[in-house]
């Protein structure tokens, strides 16, 4: 059996990240779940730098990212891991706050996987995480670790 990836969540907002964590718990998802406040060190989590130097070199089961973080923002996040061979397969889900067409088209234009507009209603949100890592996190196959496709 293969090992479980983690799910990568990076939000800067302390309030969304503990509603987004307590959601993916009572998911009962086995996936371990690592939370980072900005894309910065998002990118250090996938590259397994600084702080993350001694982690298993394993592309996570998704990543979650915030668009509006401190330092890289999470549409620059989107496109350093699309652009990289490394991560391009990972899916990446945006879960944000902003309506904002020109965010929702540029993460499309990068490659995004879904895009979805965080409920202001605290139960709504709590159902929308929790479709979000049930399927990501176990639904979803992705291709063996180091795969890569040619589209040439």
């Amino acid at each position: 059996m293969s090992e479980l990836r983690p799910i990568l969540l990076a939000e800067d907002s302390p309030n969304d990240a503990e509603l987004t964590l307590e959601a993916l718990a009572d998911n009962n998802l086995a996936n371990r779940v690592t939370h980072v406040s900005d894309g910065v060190e998002a990118m250090e989590f996938l590259r397994c730098e600084g702080k993350y130097q001694s982690r298993k070199p394993l592309n996570p089961a998704v990543a979650i990212l915030d668009i509006k973080m401190p330092r890289m923002d999470g549409i620059e996040v989107l496109r350093a891991i699309r652009s990289d061979p490394a991560f391009k397969m990972i899916p990446v889900v945006m879960l944000t706050s902003s309506r904002e067409e020109q965010d929702l088209i540029r993460s499309y234009e990068l490659g995004i996987n879904a895009y979805v507009v965080k409920p202001v209603n605290f139960s709504e949100f709590v159902k929308a995480v929790k479709q979000l890592g049930g399927f990501w996190a176990v639904l979803n196959e992705l291709p063996p670790e180091g795969s890569s496709t040619h589209a040439d």
